[in-house]
């Protein structure tokens, strides 16, 4: 969410980052909430005005109380009450405007704050300018990607020779995107992010959390766009909460209305949650495997910076998921998100897409952004510097893992000619020691 004051004092920035975003239908947005600004301020002008008056007409008529009292003719006495009368009836009308325009500047805020949460913040100079995902831009690859002389099956057909995984049972249970796993491969999932866990804690010096798995809607609105969250979001039915699409969302909302420290900067957290997400409009991708689902487990990266130290984090954030999948023996690619495929509340975003033997192509399984201060200026995010004056957070967030993609990135990457999965070395420790998982055959 953009500053009123920089829209107003910048309009034709706000409009160009708009235009580049590919969202010409807000453009008239701008020149609204600048008029709805400008009547907003007149009526804190006329308040002002107003509390003045009614101190000098109060002041007024201290001295006249005075006087009255004193008074002995009759005559000058009702001329000093009229006087009074008059002053206090003007008190009166200054005091009913006041509350009109109070009641005014309330539905203008109101207003105001609807058209600020739909404008799109500034984004990066650096990103690419594309209307949608397909101009997103590959920036560098790691390791390389292989694809074997014997073929990969489909992940689903994977996890069922190990017993690993019941769709069938999940959909009488749940319905369509839901799954039970199964054995080896379930325990695959929980070593994939005990692992992640470690990596964070022990070689990243981040901070373990286990958030809340719901939130007010305030929190929402505070950490997400409006499609993202008619999107993702499922609610509680009669109460203010929603299910996390993300720890990301409840982990900034833990720092709604704070003022922290400086001294305190950087926040580096990493947290695990289940997510819980509708998945809006992607019925019919990948439906028979675990690609796109409505509930998984995460593993998130999450930092609260100065904003100087932002993007450096950024840069970070995304080399600690390469690093953490090259160490379990995946190839992947860093992908730059161009400007129509930003989230409206995004600087900065890029994609950490995985090497698909089975597809001979590389998808999405992790997502670092740069956020700035947008989420800290819905939510009221501060920092205190050393001098004692506030200023706004920048909060970023990345993937560390989300096993259910990881694991179809896992097994494609790991299946032998026979049907075994080697284990690296990394993971071992967290299968009970084993080098590779053999099919079950019965």
């Amino acid at each position: 969410m953009l500053d009123i004051k920089f829209i107003r004092e910048n309009p034709e920035i706000v409009k160009e980052n708009i235009r580049k975003k590919f969202q010409e239908a807000k453009l008239p947005l701008v020149d609204e909430v600048i008029a709805l600004d400008a009547q907003r301020r007149a009526a804190i002008s006329e308040v002002e005005q107003l509390k003045a008056d009614r101190n000098r007409l109060s002041k007024a008529n201290g001295p006249l109380y005075g006087k009255l009292k004193k008074c002995a003719d009759e005559g000058e006495k009702a001329a000093i009450q009229a006087e009074i009368d008059r002053n206090n009836a003007a008190v009166k009308a200054d005091d009913e405007r006041r509350t009109e325009l109070d009641a005014r500047q309330t539905e203008l805020e109101g207003k105001i704050r609807d058209i600020l949460y739909v404008i799109p913040n500034i984004i990066d100079p650096s990103v690419p300018i594309g209307p949608d995902d397909s101009c997103n831009v590959e920036v560098e690859r790691f390791g390389d990607p292989v694809v074997p002389d014997y073929p990969i099956p489909h992940h689903v057909d994977i996890m069922q020779s190990f017993h690993g995984i019941d769709k069938d049972s999940a959909g009488r249970v749940a319905g369509m995107g839901f799954y039970y796993l199964l054995g080896d491969i379930a325990r695959l999932h929980e070593a994939v992010l005990a692992y992640a866990r470690d990596f964070m804690i022990d070689e990243k010096g981040f901070t373990y959390v286990i958030p809340p798995f719901m939130m007010h809607g305030n929190v929402v609105k505070g950490v997400m766009s409006f499609p993202e969250m008619e999107a993702m979001m499922y609610k509680i039915e009669g109460e203010d909460l929603y299910l996390i699409g993300t720890s990301e969302h409840t982990m900034i909302g833990r720092f709604i209305d704070q003022i922290l420290p400086e001294s305190q900067m950087p926040l580096t957290l990493t947290s695990y949650s289940p997510c819980f997400r509708k998945e809006v409009g992607s019925h019919g991708l990948e439906e028979r495997g675990v690609y796109r689902i409505h509930q998984f487990e995460k593993q998130e990266m999450i930092v609260v910076c100065k904003p100087e130290d932002s993007m450096a984090w950024y840069d970070k954030l995304w080399r600690n998921s390469v690093e953490l999948f090259r160490n379990l023996e995946i190839p992947v690619r860093q992908l730059e998100c161009c400007s129509g495929d930003l989230a409206d509340l995004k600087v900065k975003s890029c994609d950490i897409e995985a090497w698909s033997p089975r597809q001979q192509k590389y998808f999405e399984v992790c997502s670092c952004s740069n956020l700035g201060d947008a989420q800290a200026r819905r939510l009221g995010i501060r920092i205190k510097g050393e001098d004692g004056k506030t200023y706004l957070a920048h909060t970023l967030n990345n993937t560390c893992v989300a096993p259910p993609r990881m694991l179809i990135a896992f097994l494609e990457n790991h299946l032998q000619a026979d049907g075994t999965v080697t284990i690296p070395k990394v993971l071992q420790p967290y299968m009970g020691g084993k080098a590779v998982l053999v099919p079950d055959k019965k």
